[in-house]
């Protein structure tokens, strides 16, 4: 099986490493100076999990040098999808399966249009993971990759890339209801990349303060109200289930949107705590903490 990663960040970076570190035919897309260090040096992964060294990484700056795959792994940030949705036609194959691992809830369609739903997965994970520097992947907390098919069937592509997985040292689940699992992560990660990037503070901080953490659960109910107004069946306990995880994790775990903030990047935040607010709107649910949140970052949105 021949996997090529569209986007070498933290998401992409890390699950591809570990897929290349357990033998994987593995291509990472990248530009800059991480494409040059990668080149030169290989790829580095610190993690609590284990640090890895690949001295050695296929890694392109052009789609057209790695041709034709199985599966891509499509993980840029949102604000670059159009322009990273041009390198996806040289990577299709007869039976290719992009899989987008983007947040928000607003990838398979955009993917979908790019290369036709026969070749369009579904995916989201759990991870947070960082460019550290260039060639350098900092692992965090969480590993958990989760992928499927739109129609839930378990299809040779998406077994065979279950299988990758498995030796790759990180959490892999294949679903049978893919669009649910986006929409949970959806539900779960606004509320993280809102709250610790309007407070530019960890998740120990925000958990740590009483009020603070009821404004996050109240944000978690306002972003399930949402789901469950759009006909997504998001479980009833995400409230409380996203309280005792978030609780449970490292209390310097940090969103990649309050990483972007610290370092002047542009943000994430039309598609998360915004998608919250314009999607609440649609189908007439109130998202008042979404929308303080959308609002008070607003002027940051485009980096600074």
């Amino acid at each position: 099986m021949r996997i090529a990663i569209v986007g070498s960040g933290g998401v992409g970076g890390y699950f591809g490493g570990r897929l290349a570190g357990a033998g994987a035919d593995v291509t990472v897309l990248a530009r800059g100076a991480h494409l040059d260090v990668m080149r030169a040096r290989g790829l580095r992964i610190c993690s609590p999990k284990g640090d890895l060294h690949l001295p050695r990484v296929q890694a392109a700056g052009d789609a057209r040098e790695i041709g034709p795959v199985d599966v891509v792994l499509f993980a840029v940030k949102l604000y670059d999808t159009d322009q990273a949705l041009d390198a996806l036609p040289p990577l299709i194959g007869a039976n290719t399966i992009v899989v987008p691992l983007q947040n928000g809830v607003d990838s398979v369609p955009m993917v979908s249009r790019a290369v036709g739903r026969e070749h369009t997965g579904g995916g989201t994970c759990y991870v947070s993971a960082v460019i550290a520097e260039p060639g350098v992947i900092r692992h965090t907390a969480m590993d958990h990759l989760i992928f499927g098919e739109l129609d839930g069937s378990r299809s040779p592509r998406v077994a065979a890339l279950l299988r990758a997985c498995e030796p790759a040292g990180f959490r892999s689940t294949l679903s049978g209801d893919i669009t649910v699992d986006i929409w949970t992560k959806f539900v779960r990660l606004s509320v993280m990349s809102g709250m610790t990037a309007v407070t530019r503070s960890p998740l120990g901080v925000i958990c740590g303060d009483a009020e603070l953490f009821a404004m996050l659960k109240a944000a978690v109910g306002e972003a399930l109200a949402v789901a469950h107004a759009k006909g997504i069946a998001v479980p009833p306990t995400t409230v409380d289930d996203v309280g005792k995880a978030y609780a449970a994790l490292p209390p310097h775990t940090k969103s990649s949107m309050l990483e972007d903030l610290e370092r002047g990047r542009r943000l994430e935040l039309p598609w998360l705590s915004g998608a919250v607010v314009r999607i609440g709107e649609e189908v007439g649910v109130p998202t008042p903490i979404h929308r303080f949140i959308a609002t008070v970052l607003k002027p940051l949105v485009n980096g600074t």
